[in-house]
């Protein structure tokens, strides 16, 4: 299916859904914090939901969104936790926020709705530390190449179009230290992109620079990808996700979605609950309503994300190429390669 055609199909179900979704939210108690302080991406937290939870628990929700991995961990790791309730991210950082005392488990007594998620996502080793859960699944989705359909006659197959000199200047990357290493990583076909010796990082940093000399910006966000990519004649990005296709698309450009041989990477984000969580069950309500089949339905057609709970609505939007994807694990070295892409950066 086109992107074109995903879209209007989304735009139809999104329609249907927004209009019909009624969050049930039993036996939540009045919450005993007057503000719930949620941590997250662009989707993750949209009105038809917020609004419901809001008037539900008598708490105000008050909405942080990030562009980055790397964002995120530093404004968690900069409080210690202490200034969001509520978090979302993907599976590959769990073991950094565990091991740095910013998350705690999770009492899944609480979290009734749990049982609505489809058994591709009901067992997920890297949010467990023992016999202790400290994510739930929410969403997921890809970092696929995206191009403009109107310069390419057949979606480019492989990854090495990003670094040929005659699109230099007309494309862009995301600004991301572990992403852009795994992709790195993926392009020169190196076997396992999570667990790199010092001499295959040298190699990525240097594929990386060689990008980098031919892109016209990084970029943080789908809507600063999604703007860059309409205003700039744009021809291929190294996509945040999906939704940014869709974004694009909104902007009035023919814009394709792929992913190439050597796969994309994949991810899976959790809902956590902060260390610094000032009403823990508050955020375990807020855990609970998000994981209702009717908020994955509009997770998924409003915003292009996979979800959890609704496997239909997967499958009615084309979410169907997991095992296409690299699924994102815990690098060997978070703090070095975020250091790497520095460099890259600065080169």
């Amino acid at each position: 299916m086109s992107i074109a055609a995903m879209l209007n199909r989304r735009q139809l179900m999104a329609g249907a859904a927004a209009t019909g979704l009624t969050l049930g939210l039993p036996n939540i108690i009045r919450a005993q914090a007057n503000e719930l302080r949620v941590l997250t991406w662009e989707g993750y937290a949209e009105p038809e939901w917020l609004d419901p939870f809001e008037e539900a628990t008598g708490a105000s929700v008050n909405v942080v969104y990030v562009g980055s991995v790397d964002e995120m961990f530093a404004k968690m790791q900069a409080s210690k936790g202490a200034d969001f309730d509520v978090v979302a991210f993907d599976t590959s950082a769990f073991a950094r926020y565990i091991d740095g005392s910013l998350i705690q488990p999770i009492d899944m007594a609480k979290v009734a709705n749990a049982a609505n998620i489809i058994p591709a996502f009901q067992n997920v080793e890297p949010v467990m530390r023992g016999d202790e859960q400290y994510g739930i699944p929410f969403a997921w989705g890809s970092l696929p190449l995206v191009y403009d359909a109107d310069a390419f006659e057949t979606a480019p197959e492989s990854w090495e179009v990003m670094w040929d000199p005659q699109y230099e200047q007309q494309m862009i990357a995301l600004d991301d230290a572990n992403n852009s290493i795994v992709l790195g990583a993926l392009v020169l076909g190196i076997e396992n992109p999570y667990d790199l010796s010092d001499e295959q990082f040298e190699q990525v940093k240097q594929k990386l620079i060689e990008q980098k000399r031919l892109l016209l910006t990084y970029y943080a966000g789908f809507d600063e990808g999604a703007q860059i990519f309409a205003e700039n004649d744009i021809k291929l990005a190294f996509s945040m996700g999906e939704t940014m296709a869709t974004l694009i698309e909104e902007k009035g450009v023919n814009v394709g979605l792929t992913i190439p041989k050597e796969k994309a990477i994949g991810w899976l984000d959790c809902w956590v609950v902060s260390a610094g969580a000032r009403d823990t069950d508050l955020a375990l309500a807020w855990i609970n309503a998000c994981l209702q089949p009717d908020v994955g339905n509009l997770l998924s057609v409003k915003w292009s994300y996979g979800n959890t709970t609704d496997e239909a609505t997967n499958e009615e939007i084309g979410m169907t190429y997991g095992d296409k994807l690299s699924w994102l694990l815990t690098p060997e070295n978070f703090d070095k390669r975020v250091q790497i892409w520095n460099e890259v950066k600065a080169s």
